[in-house]
């Protein structure tokens, strides 16, 4: 986080993500304990999960400033570089925020999510269940990335500012990104269900009477963070950015 800050304020973006990350995760922690099994763990992120929440963001800042100098507006007609950088910065924080906030807050929906490769009805804590509110939290998470976004931008003094672009844009990869960490949960986790106890578990510690819902054992959590994260990084800043900006 501090080398992203030392590269301009749009490096504080990455500390919001931490410190509204770690809210949502402890809120209401104890029935989201009664729901899914790896939320015993859930109130501390782990070092990996960390590192692939932050590592391509703080390499993209890094290279923007080792090639582009400082921050600069995101219009790729002026300066397609350091737009493209900026974008995939933006749909990093967007797709990170937006997938905590989908995982933590959307497990708390009031419907049972749906299996996003085969829309069947599973049970909350579900790697690759999505839901309607999850899907609306995901959004807001981008939302709120695109707002900070901007707000740094103004701190800095950066013109010409296009707010409703970088908010459009931050909301966009927080949905787009949520849902493909979705895709990659419901094939390449593994999730258990266990009847009796009435909890979802992941690939390890799971009880002998627990059943395969969906996924293989390919990707730990963090792994599927960052493969999300590199997908969108690269949309972000070659394919959505370019079309936005």
């Amino acid at each position: 986080g501090f080398l992203s800050v030392a590269c301009g304020l749009r490096g504080f973006v990455l500390l919001f993500f931490y410190l509204i990350g770690s809210k949502a995760t402890k809120y209401k922690i104890e029935i989201k304990k009664t729901i899914d099994a790896s939320e015993e763990d859930g109130a501390v992120r782990g070092a990996s999960q960390v590192l692939c929440s932050s590592v391509l963001s703080v390499m993209c800042n890094l290279l923007h400033v080792w090639y582009c100098g400082e921050e600069q507006p995101i219009d790729f007609r002026v300066a397609p570089l350091a737009s493209l950088f900026a974008s995939a910065v933006l749909a990093h924080h967007a797709t990170v925020l937006a997938d905590t906030l989908a995982s933590e807050l959307g497990i708390l929906s009031d419907t049972d999510p749906i299996l996003i490769t085969n829309f069947r009805r599973v049970p909350p804590g579900t790697n690759g269940g999505i839901s309607l509110w999850g899907t609306i939290c995901s959004g807001i998470g981008g939302f709120l990335m695109g707002l900070l976004t901007v707000f740094m931008d103004i701190l800095s003094g950066l013109s010409p500012l296009q707010p409703l672009k970088m908010i459009f844009f931050g909301t966009v990869c927080g949905v787009l990104g949520s849902l493909v960490d979705s895709l990659l949960g419901a094939t390449l986790q593994e999730s258990y269900y266990d009847e009796e106890r009435k909890l979802t578990y992941q690939h390890e510690n799971v009880p002998k009477n627990a059943k395969l819902i969906s996924g293989v054992n390919i990707l730990s959590n963090a792994q599927v963070n960052l493969v999300s994260v590199v997908i969108m990084c690269a949309l972000g800043g070659f394919v959505l950015g370019p079309a936005v900006f």
